[in-house]
């Protein structure tokens, strides 16, 4: 797993076994997707699926091009509700598999679940995927963790979960009040602070791997979101080994 991306300025993780390739998102253009693809030895032409969480533009502007200089041959996978929501430009859509927020999807050797997430586009969804009894999890674009995204992160040996703010800079921040006041809301994204309230109460025991993303370059530091996180961290009695991704860099591979 590599986590090619994840802020603001743009998401997509990559996960692979030997047989199956797959990106959770598109939100690079296709010269850096495919510049840090390479950069982990891996072929874009060999990527068997992609995956959408939702419409935002940073996780969907590299789509149409990728998929077509992919030949149009890659499947796209996305709720039936967030396709048509999405602008393919000219050249129309790739080929499209279409489901239910909520449904299962079997690739090759991974077994790829959806979730309803709460944030503000169409039909939003977090996705786990499991391949050789390993779970990897991603949550993020929410605007707080409900029992049923819990749920679905329960057994998880990796996790990325987003940490996207502080509140106090927010609020002090460039951004407009309305910009702020969605942010913040229900449907929004994740603090650093409820981010936090979940390590330290309800992280799963299972986890090995966290990783936390989606950091706003604006309000937030990649200091704060990982001193926060070691003091949950030690609250919750867990040594997972813990990354923050920075933003506009990709990560290191992750070998699960």
């Amino acid at each position: 797993m590599c986590v090619l991306a994840s802020s603001s300025a743009g998401n997509s993780t990559f996960i692979g076994t030997e047989k199956t390739r797959i990106l959770v998102d598109a939100g690079l253009n296709r010269k850096e997707t495919f510049q840090r693809l390479a950069a982990i030895g891996e072929d874009p032409a060999k990527l068997d699926a992609i995956f959408i969480t939702h419409e935002h533009s940073d996780h969907v502007c590299g789509l149409p091009v990728i998929s077509r200089a992919l030949g149009g041959r890659v499947p796209v996978f996305l709720t039936h509700l967030t396709a048509p929501a999405l602008d393919w430009g000219n050249g129309g859509p790739p080929p499209l598999e279409l489901f239910q927020a909520g449904a299962r999807t079997d690739l090759g050797d991974l077994a790829v679940q959806s979730f309803t997430i709460p944030h503000d586009t169409v039909d939003p969804v977090g996705f786990t995927v499991t391949a050789e009894g390993i779970k990897i999890s991603i949550a993020t674009d929410l605007g707080y963790l409900p029992d049923s995204v819990k749920w679905h992160l329960r057994d998880s040996q990796f996790l990325l979960l987003e940490s996207n703010h502080q509140p106090e800079l927010l609020k002090v921040g460039p951004y407009p009040w309305h910009v702020k006041q969605r942010i913040l809301s229900r449907k929004g994204h994740l603090s650093n602070d409820a981010a936090c309230e979940y390590i330290a109460n309800e992280l799963p025991r299972e986890v090995q791997m966290l990783v936390l993303g989606h950091l706003s370059e604006h309000n937030n530091t990649i200091w704060d979101t990982e001193l926060g996180a070691v003091q949950a961290l030690e609250k919750r009695g867990l040594k997972p080994r813990l990354l923050v991704a920075e933003p506009r860099r990709q990560s290191e591979i992750f070998l699960l």
